[in-house]
């Protein structure tokens, strides 16, 4: 992907996403088999997860992380909203809770004045 194409999708995102979590696990509700999955990109409204695994749209997923900056733990249920097959999915968070919903939107707000 060339800058531009870059740029170009970082437009068409409603948020500003940055890859800046650790110890991210999720669980299909449901299923208990292990997700293999890769860092994600986050915004204060969702994330896309990197993982070979299909999700079909609209499967709830509970996902729990911990912001790299502050080091704060998120806890919340998400719904698949699309898949890319081999590559990941987008995920918007559900009940979230105020108070991790503000984390994130602090830490990424952090992380957007760097840029």
């Amino acid at each position: 992907m060339n800058k531009k194409e870059s740029n170009s999708n970082r437009e068409a995102r409603r948020d500003a996403r940055y890859p800046q979590i650790k110890e991210l696990s999720v669980v299909y509700e449901g299923f208990s088999e292990d997700i293999i999955l890769r860092t994600p990109d986050l915004s204060s409204r969702g994330m896309f997860i990197n993982t070979v695994k299909e999700f079909a749209e609209g499967s709830v997923l509970k996902v729990r992380f911990r912001l790299s900056r502050s080091g704060i733990l998120i806890e919340t249920r998400c719904e698949v909203r699309y898949c890319l097959k081999g590559v990941g999915v987008g995920v918007e968070f559900v009940g979230i809770s105020p108070e991790c919903a503000g984390a994130i939107e602090e830490e990424v707000g952090i992380l957007a004045a760097q840029d």
